[in-house]
């Protein structure tokens, strides 16, 4: 898909159906969207304001493969040029696959923030706290609340949207008259702080239910054509629900407000920890490891990467850290170990870095250590066990960065 291309929503659409129907018999897919499942909580008018009146924005996308992907991303990218042709946008693209809230959540300040305070933001996590990190409710609160708490406290006239969007297991659980997990926590948080939200994945549902779509049409998971316009038309919904109004906007930005927080120990205060920083008590390196002599695939972000290395039982390592949980973003690839873990020299427990999608691939995940810590300083032992999941062919911990979440704001 081209970076801009100057026609209006109606248009874009019947190009990308031309593209996708070409030879294909049968009616199109039901590209329309209601006003059901677009949800404008709060105030958004904040992001307006800033486009229009300073000619400039900051629009930030985060979330996994679906946002890494050339899907909704650019297509939401090119309505908001069209919507204001006069500002200069700086786009923020941070979608890593198999991401999940908890890891977005601990990579926000050096992905997303660190490039500066964000006007727009657009947040999807809840297919990958299904299926990838398998989360339970609480994981499914702390790492989206964290997200738009963190978020709202670098920037408070941040405008959030999340978006919802569905596998195969969530659509059974849509079409059943339930809602799938992820979600019920994601909109807890979208309730609380006031967060518009785009279900995309009930809307999908629903026209399937109806026959006007079908999961094939859709794309599935990682969603083809038809699903990104979708997504995509529902999101220029809101923006017309927020922003269509005669004349330029007025007034002044707000600040959102603040509430308490759902969980005074949900990731609101998350930080990245480098390798650097940890001490090497025995048999750990830090190094880029030699890839091309170590079974299963490596995604291409993180072959140059220099990771925290132990590859065998007894290895130990120790860190210093200040905060209420600790954890690490690392690699688990079919040699993946378990650590025994230790804070501030309670008993030990074992912690299985192997995942379900390990065999064939070094996938990237966030395990957490603990998580309910009282504020303060701690120190994290691990120590490479000589047992291991039964599916891994060694013991190995690569770490990308540990993860911290420091001193709770009020």
């Amino acid at each position: 898909m081209p970076e801009r291309i100057n026609c209006n929503a109606a248009l874009l659409v019947v190009i990308l159906l031309a593209v996708s129907w070409a030879g294909v018999a049968g009616p199109p897919a039901d590209l329309s969207v209601s006003d059901t499942h677009v949800r404008l909580r709060g105030s958004f008018r904040n992001a307006r304001l800033r486009f229009e009146n300073d000619k400039r924005g900051h629009v930030a996308f985060i979330g996994g493969s679906i946002t890494e992907m050339q899907g909704y991303r650019p297509l939401v990218m090119d309505i908001l040029k069209r919507r204001f042709p006069e500002t200069t946008f700086t786009f923020t693209d941070a979608g890593i696959a198999s991401t999940c809230s908890t890891t977005g959540a601990f990579r926000l300040h050096d992905d997303v923030l660190s490039q500066g305070p964000v006007d727009l933001f657009f947040v999807e996590f809840a297919v990958n706290d299904d299926q990838d990190a398998h989360h339970a409710y609480r994981e499914c609160l702390r790492g989206m609340e964290g997200i738009v708490r963190h978020t709202r406290l670098h920037n408070p006239y941040a405008d959030i949207v999340i978006v919802y969007f569905i596998n195969p297991e969530m659509l059974t659980i849509w079409q059943s008259g339930e809602v799938p997990l992820p979600v019920r926590a994601h909109d807890a948080v979208a309730e609380h702080y006031a967060i518009a939200t785009v279900n995309l994945a009930k809307e999908v549902a629903q026209k399937i239910e109806a026959g006007s779509l079908t999961w094939q049409e859709y794309g599935g998971t990682h969603p083809g054509v038809i699903g990104n316009t979708l997504c995509a038309n529902m999101i220029d919904r809101l923006m017309s629900l927020a922003w269509d109004s005669a004349g330029r906007a007025g007034g002044e930005r707000l600040a959102h407000p603040l509430p308490a927080p759902l969980d005074r120990h949900s990731y609101a205060d998350g930080r990245p920890v480098a390798p650097k920083k940890v001490h090497l008590v025995r048999d750990a390196v830090v190094q880029v490891p030699d890839w091309s002599n170590i079974q299963g695939a490596c995604r291409r972000r993180f072959v140059g990467e220099r990771l925290l290395c132990a590859e065998k039982p007894g290895a130990e390592v120790t860190l210093d850290f200040e905060g209420t949980a600790v954890g690490a973003y690392l690699l688990a690839g079919p040699d993946a170990g378990m650590v025994d873990v230790s804070v501030d020299s309670q008993p030990p427990r074992a912690v299985n870095l192997y995942h379900d999608f390990s065999a064939q691939l070094h996938y990237p995940r966030t395990v957490m250590f603990e998580t309910d810590l009282e504020p303060g300083q701690h120190v994290l032992r691990l120590h490479v066990s000589d047992e291991k999941d039964p599916r891994s062919t060694g013991h190995v911990l690569r770490v990308l960065r540990f993860v911290q979440n420091g001193v709770s704001h009020p």
